[in-house]
């Protein structure tokens, strides 16, 4: 056999050698300005990715000989934003939240920049409409039901300094105890009965007045005696059929036996003082609150 390469008699181009029911695949030369494009792409990526950052490191990326940075341009940006909205920014934290007047240009600047605040941080536990996660024990922003108050100065606090975290010494806190070493079983039915009743008339009487007097020994020190909660402990009402963990026997039984210990951030060691008084704007024009 020979080695020499075969040309095809119609076109005078040789052949690959591959063929297809007769047909053979023609080795044509690639087009010039094709094969000049295709080196032109390789030495600019080559160029490209030394002087941008490209490469994967083990800690970050290769940062590329002119220092471009996509970081550094947002941060640009957000320090020119800021810059314009200084005079507002400076007002709120001088502001006293509660004197803020509707319609004016703070209140307005306030709200406008406390949901991008709440959109960004809040919303993936309060959700993006504020409504909460009952099953979650998130609370629902937009009703009157407030652990620890509805007041403006009073949500601004919150945010400040969260709620029974270990970061914040001024952190809410409040701790129910786990009556499961406290109570009977018997008991724990009695209070749960007692304390669904509140709400429902679908109840045994006879076992939520044994309930009541175990709540008024056990838990009215917090809930108070007509149960209704007080916000300086951060003891919710419990008369009101707003739950954030839910209000049906099985759920308050594990609320009594467990307890809760929900955990909120101290969003004033995260976020500006402004963007804590912003948010704070933002959740009680909701309508919530107090």
């Amino acid at each position: 056999m020979s080695d020499a390469p075969k040309v095809d008699k119609e076109t005078g181009v040789e052949t690959t050698g591959h063929s297809w029911d007769g047909i053979e695949e023609l080795n044509s030369p690639l087009p010039r300005w094709w094969l000049w494009t295709f080196y032109l792409t390789i030495i600019w990526a080559i160029g490209y990715t030394i002087a941008y950052p490209a490469w994967p490191m083990v800690r970050g990326a290769t940062e590329g000989v002119l220092g471009w940075s996509t970081r550094a341009n947002v941060a640009a940006d957000i320090e020119e934003h800021e810059a314009l909205n200084a005079d507002l920014a400076n007002a709120l934290v001088a502001a006293d939240l509660t004197t803020l007047e509707t319609g004016s240009d703070l209140l307005r600047y306030a709200t406008s920049r406390g949901q991008a605040v709440f959109i960004a941080n809040c919303s993936q536990c309060h959700g993006s409409g504020a409504a909460g996660v009952q099953a979650a024990g998130y609370p629902n922003l937009l009703d009157d039901a407030w652990l620890w108050g509805g007041e403006i100065d009073q949500i601004a606090y919150t945010v400040r300094h969260g709620i029974r975290n270990e970061t914040d010494p001024d952190a809410r806190w409040s701790e129910m105890p786990a009556f499961a070493d406290i109570f009977s079983r018997e008991e724990t039915e009695a209070v749960v009965e007692y304390v669904y009743s509140l709400t429902s008339d679908d109840h045994d009487a006879a076992l939520a007045e044994t309930g009541s007097t175990l709540f008024l020994d056990n838990c009215a020190a917090c809930h108070g005696d007509n149960a209704m909660g007080n916000p300086d402990l951060g003891a919710p009402n419990l008369s009101d059929a707003i739950w954030l963990y839910g209000g049906d026997r099985d759920t308050l039984t594990e609320t009594v036996m467990n307890s809760r210990f929900g955990v909120m951030p101290a969003w004033g060691l995260r976020i500006s003082e402004a963007d804590v008084r912003a948010v704070s704007a933002y959740v009680h024009s909701l309508g919530g609150g107090e």
